[in-house]
């Protein structure tokens, strides 16, 4: 199950995103917002990552309009590792290396047909472990401080 989040700015791509995943037959929780009206993005973006950090959801995608805003937000949830992608190679690797468990993308900044590769390399990439959990367990104990 995915947990997906948009303010006003990333409306029409959360919308473009939850087609793609209802083709693909992926399961997923809509958290807001409902239409291109403006609305704030932290409390959608916290609202969304709780979905991933209760465990109803395995992972969250979230869009405002750089992708930006909405990704520092859910970075401020704890044990959410939020990661703004606008291109393959860095949400292909954010998964590998970085176990992120929430893409960010911004509606003014990606392309629909590019945010759907993304969507689908960040879902279907695992992470690689080994090296790369000593930095993920350092990232949570930056968290527990």
């Amino acid at each position: 199950m995915i947990a997906l989040g948009a303010d006003h700015g990333g409306y029409e791509l959360k919308e473009a995103i939850k087609k793609h995943l209802d083709e693909l037959g992926v399961s997923y929780i809509d958290c807001g917002t409902y239409s291109a009206e403006s609305v704030d993005y932290a409390p959608i973006a916290k609202r969304t990552c709780d979905k991933v950090v209760s465990g109803e959801c395995e992972k969250a995608i979230l869009c405002c309009g750089t992708g930006i805003g909405i990704s520092m937000a859910a970075n401020k949830v704890k044990g959410i590792r939020a990661a703004c992608c606008s291109d393959y190679f860095s949400a292909k690797l954010t998964r590998q290396h970085n176990d992120a468990n929430a893409l960010c993308m911004g509606g003014r900044v990606v392309g629909v047909g590019l945010a759907l590769e993304l969507v689908d390399v960040f879902l279907n990439t695992e992470f690689e472990g080994g090296r790369h959990q000593r930095r993920i367990d350092q990232i949570a104990e930056i968290e527990n401080l």
